[in-house]
């Protein structure tokens, strides 16, 4: 039981610290983010990440710490102690057996990511439950009767109690200090992150599957530009931010010198504006302040903005922040209209074969997120052959 909720401990820990980055650095990017399936950054981020602003991770990080406390408990205490104890856990690891349940079902079946420091955390509470169930042998039904005697026996203990405000004192800390709604502000937004350029092998072996990329044709006015780059994208999508964040600085080069022309269009997982569907329930909002700030000249601090607060992105949140950064004050009124240019671009995205976010297009070829030493690279190479 120790070790488990040990291992639990950990996982969740490191889960709470990733969460803490998310919100906190734009530009973080988490070592378990291998590919867009295997990913924390998808369920930390998502609407299943956090229950009343409270980051699950912080939830785990509580049960496996009074998991811990009572194991060790156990393992000082009476024959008695322990049977009662084991009573205890059996019914705190069955609440959470039916949670990471809930968990594993939205990571797996909606958000169709796997969170590895999550599966650990599974693994644990599903050991936990296993052991301390079989460790269980009085009837439960006499569970709270001894529950009231061991209560009044800690009443009695100073020891007891000083432990007890202890953990009731750092979980209401934790929980409290914990980073909320605009943590991220754009004036706390890192510089985009610096990479190594591909080596000329890389750069050999890029053009070769560069070349073989499906290209479409993208309706785009190129304005004179040699490169057209455009972004299907959604500001709930946290490979969205992702790209966001490591593409800008290469676009503020080369959108300079006007040989390279950028669009952002829009494609919100959200089914209110989206026949495709998806659990991003903000997403349409986003997308039409988007909208509403682009006629106002402002839309570009409000992508900022927008990213940076992606974990608390709601409705309302939306409204607010369109209002306080992008200075549109009617939004409902707005609403309507700006949400058929959304659908448009949507359709556009459909036609062009797009079914997730981000989906690039540079001079017509369709990528998805590529590193952004690829993504110069591709620019460079139209560039190149432009000329």
């Amino acid at each position: 039981m120790v070790a488990f909720a040990l291992l639990g401990l950990g996982a969740a820990s490191a889960s709470a610290y990733v969460h803490y980055r998310l919100v906190t650095d734009l530009s973080y990017s988490s070592a378990c983010d291998i590919s867009a399936t295997v990913s924390c950054t998808q369920a930390y981020l998502s609407r299943y990440g956090s229950f009343w602003g409270v980051p699950v991770a912080l939830g785990g990080v509580l049960y496996f710490a009074l998991v811990l406390l009572l194991s060790v408990l156990g393992v000082r205490g009476s024959d008695a102690d322990r049977e009662n104890i084991a009573g205890y856990l059996f019914v705190l690891s069955t609440v959470a057996l039916a949670f990471v349940l809930y968990l594993a079902w939205a990571s797996f079946f909606q958000l169709k990511a796997v969170c590895l420091l999550c599966v650990t955390t599974y693994v644990a509470v599903v050991a936990i439950f296993i052991i301390s169930g079989g460790a269980t042998k009085l009837p439960m039904t006499t569970l709270p009767r001894r529950a009231a005697r061991d209560a009044g026996a800690l009443s009695k203990s100073p020891v007891a109690l000083l432990i007890t405000v202890l953990f009731l004192g750092g979980a209401t800390a934790l929980v409290s200090m914990f980073p909320r709604e605009g943590a991220a502000s754009t004036e706390t937004v890192a510089a985009p992150p610096q990479y190594p350029p591909l080596t000329d092998a890389q750069r050999a072996e890029f053009e070769r599957w560069w070349d073989v990329q499906p290209k479409v044709d993208m309706p785009v006015d190129p304005e004179g530009a040699k490169v057209v780059v455009v972004k299907f994208n959604d500001f709930q999508c946290p490979p969205c931010r992702q790209t966001y964040n490591e593409y800008r600085g290469i676009l503020a080069k080369y959108t300079a010198t006007g040989q390279v022309k950028y669009v952002l269009k829009h494609f919100p997982l959200d089914p209110e504006c989206n026949p495709s569907g998806g659990q991003h329930l903000a997403a349409c909002e986003a997308a039409a302040a988007y909208v509403m700030a682009r006629a106002k000249g402002t839309s570009e601090k409000l992508e900022a903005w927008l990213f940076a607060n992606q974990p608390t992105l709601t409705a309302p949140v939306v409204k607010q922040g369109v209002a306080q950064v992008a200075g549109v004050a009617d939004f409902d009124a707005q609403y309507p209209t700006a949400l058929t240019q959304v659908r448009a671009d949507i359709e556009q995205g459909v036609k062009a074969g797009v079914t997730s976010t981000p989906t690039f297009f540079i001079n017509g070829r369709k990528v998805g997120g590529i590193i952004a030493q690829a993504f110069e690279a591709a620019i460079e190479l139209e560039l190149k052959r432009s000329r």
